[in-house]
């Protein structure tokens, strides 16, 4: 009888860390940026523990999924010891012959609804827990305290992700094959939806009126609206204002003047390096001080997104953590450019002007009918709005280039020199100004049979 009690004790402990482990799913899971923020300043050794599961989501999520599985089957196990125990097989193959009975079956069958009945009681009851005090319990918990929860889970996760490391690396090989399959079907089903979508638009939609045309556009830039990366719309590195975190208040008035801009990021020695954003409106107090320590008002917490992220996601995690900028990383961390909540919403209702943006978003000369002269970072959905051509002209041929420049090193695969010609689809471009570095302006000549 001892050995029941001793697996009636396992299972309470299994329970315990069946539902630790289920409420450290909604634990980590759930931590907001602020949290994150939080954790990196603490430096301690649980903090790095629940960054660096962080960092590692499908690991983690491996972990938790398999040490979850194997707690569960532990406690059928037991449980189905304990039911042996205390319920003895003549004690329900009583029940099953009284069931038989009722039911008006032979003799012969009580036996099979013995088999019924014990597996039942077992299925019901574990079940039960499992639920209770496994999943519902533990997760609505987590919800209310994910970061308490997290130190607390954070080193037996960190030990169970390396012991299991050879099962979590084959369940994530499995479901990435199952993902990319998956991906492809949603993706092409996505796309044909789009498709039809976009029809629609244009049957329902006339035409015939500005306010139609208007309608049309708008309604067309929300279709594609969540196929659109941060990369298309971003400002680029060479294009940000910044301001080195050394730099004298008289040096900050001036670029803050200048730029015209409300949020200025800060930099250490070189803008790969960004260390906060200074809200300009957070300076209105000190304009009189000679000597204000604007350093002090610097606001650290940076949002940081990489250049494939889509702009929907990026607008939904702009909402929830009240921000209005992020800057843009490239693979290697490097700063590659910088989004506002402005762009994202440029992107389905057209440009936003104030009183301070220039009178032109665009930059460029239409020397005539067929001849224009753009700078090479004018975004390719410009320059075919702005030549009157479809925007899929150059998608055969531009890559992951975004900008007239990109395209340019795309169709050359090295980069050009001042006055050379390229030509591509009814397209002459001609380098007018190159630096070492950067493309500057391109002559866009229209053969007459595609204008």
């Amino acid at each position: 009888m001892w050995q029941a009690w001793l697996a009636l004790a396992g299972v309470l402990l299994l329970l315990i860390c069946s539902g630790l482990i289920s409420g450290s799913e909604v634990a980590f899971f759930s931590l907001s940026h602020n949290d994150f923020e939080v954790l990196s300043e603490e430096r301690s050794g649980v903090a790095q523990r629940i960054l660096h599961l962080k960092d590692h989501p499908r690991l983690l999520l491996a972990t938790i999924l398999i040490s979850n599985n194997f707690v569960n089957i532990s406690i059928v196990i037991l449980s189905e010891f304990i039911l042996r125990s205390w319920l003895p097989e003549a004690q329900i193959e009583h029940w099953a012959q009284g069931i038989t009975s009722w039911m008006g079956y032979g003799v012969e069958a009580a036996s099979q609804w013995a088999d019924v009945l014990s597996f039942l009681i077992t299925v019901v009851g574990v079940t039960f827990l499992l639920v209770l005090f496994g999943e519902v319990a533990p997760k609505v918990y987590a919800t209310q305290n994910n970061l308490q929860l997290a130190r607390i889970m954070s080193s037996p996760l960190s030990t169970l992700s390396v012991l299991f490391k050879p099962l979590s690396f084959l369940l994530m090989r499995s479901t990435g094959l199952i993902e990319k399959r998956l991906a492809h079907r949603v993706k092409t089903s996505s796309q044909a939806s789009k498709e039809d979508i976009g029809e629609a638009i244009d049957l329902t939609v006339s035409r015939e009126h500005q306010t139609g045309s208007r309608e049309l556009d708008i309604l067309h830039s929300i279709v594609k609206f969540s196929g659109v990366s941060v990369r298309q719309i971003m400002t680029p590195r060479l294009d940000i204002v910044g301001v080195e975190n050394t730099a004298s208040y008289e040096e900050l008035l001036n670029i803050a003047r200048e730029s015209g801009y409300s949020r200025i990021p800060v930099f250490e020695e070189d803008l790969d390096q960004v260390v906060g954003l200074l809200y300009v409106k957070d300076l209105l107090g000190h304009l009189k001080d000679g000597d204000f320590d604007w350093q002090s008002v610097i606001r650290t917490n940076v949002m940081y997104v990489p250049e494939s992220k889509k702009i929907d996601e990026l607008l939904r995690e702009f909402q929830k953590e009240h921000l209005h900028l992020a800057i843009v990383v490239d693979e290697y961390g490097g700063t590659a450019g910088l989004v506002t909540l402005e762009d994202i919403m440029e992107e389905i209702i057209g440009d936003i002007k104030d009183e301070f943006d220039d009178e032109t978003d665009v930059v460029y000369q239409k020397l005539d009918d067929y001849n224009y002269l753009f700078e090479g970072k004018t975004l390719l959905n410009d320059l075919c709005r702005i030549i009157g051509v479809p925007v899929e002209a150059f998608d055969e041929v531009k890559g992951e280039a975004d900008s007239l420049a990109g395209l340019l090193l795309e169709l050359c695969g090295q980069f050009p020199r001042k006055d050379a010609q390229l030509q591509h689809n009814g397209f002459t471009f001609k380098i007018v100004s190159v630096t070492k570095r950067r493309i500057e302006q391109v002559r866009v000549t229209i053969h007459k049979s595609e204008a």
